[in-house]
């Protein structure tokens, strides 16, 4: 297993720098990632960087909080398709999926599904950590009925990280049709490995660097 190609290497803390950035993508063209995922400004300069690179470029959209407009959610991802993003993440709206007003999560995901075109992924982040295992069995429905790519536990910003238990309940709900992206507090290689087998298809860390080297470790 090619644990890299599994791998979106992630850097979205609010206090990144350029040059921060910019080792990102080296990281990305050294390890060869799946892809780094960056805030949408620095979407354009990691083009820039990973030009004829393989890995792909991942943004956000209502990240972390989930909490902006559905006009605004899918602005922010028509624009970082255009500046060269392969890959969005976006945050549903858990306000209004905890008020039960599933309408509105339905409408959010597939204006964000239009913007982000046919071509392209898209990734929906539950916030698992704030849901019942009830609320993570309707949030992925909603999820899959809307065509997103995968379904994702996590933004990884304080409301807990990925688990083994949501990941296979994920799985289970979502089929092989669709992807389980874990996120959130995922900084070894064994606890990438067990999310991995319990169903994930792609991890999201800031720590993949070290998940690949202590891989490579595990083979030798």
């Amino acid at each position: 297993m090619n644990i890299a190609q599994m791998i979106d290497q992630s850097l979205l803390k609010p206090d990144v720098t350029r040059q921060q950035i910019e080792q990102l993508c080296l990281e990305g063209r050294k390890y060869n990632f799946f892809s780094i995922c960056v805030n949408p400004v620095w979407v354009r300069l990691c083009k820039r960087m990973l030009y004829q690179s393989e890995v792909k470029i991942c943004t956000v959209s209502g990240f972390p909080l989930g909490a902006n407009n559905p006009e605004v959610k899918a602005r922010e991802a028509e624009l970082a398709i255009k500046e060269g993003a392969d890959e969005v993440d976006m945050v549903m709206n858990i306000g209004a999926f905890k008020t039960g007003d599933f309408l509105v999560v339905e409408k959010e995901i597939k204006e964000v599904r239009n913007a982000v075109g046919k071509d392209k992924i898209l990734k929906v982040i539950i916030e698992a950590g704030v849901l019942t295992n009830q609320e993570k069995v309707k949030a992925t429905q909603i999820v899959k009925a809307c065509g997103a790519d995968f379904v994702k536990t996590s933004t990884g910003f304080g409301y807990g990280g990925a688990t083994i238990e949501d990941v296979k309940l994920l799985r289970e709900i979502s089929g092989e049709s669709m992807g389980v992206k874990a996120s959130g507090g995922i900084r070894d290689y064994q606890t990438a490995l067990s999310l991995i087998q319990a169903g994930a298809t792609r991890i999201g860390t800031s720590s993949g660097v070290k998940i690949v080297e202590e891989s490579l470790s595990a083979e030798n």
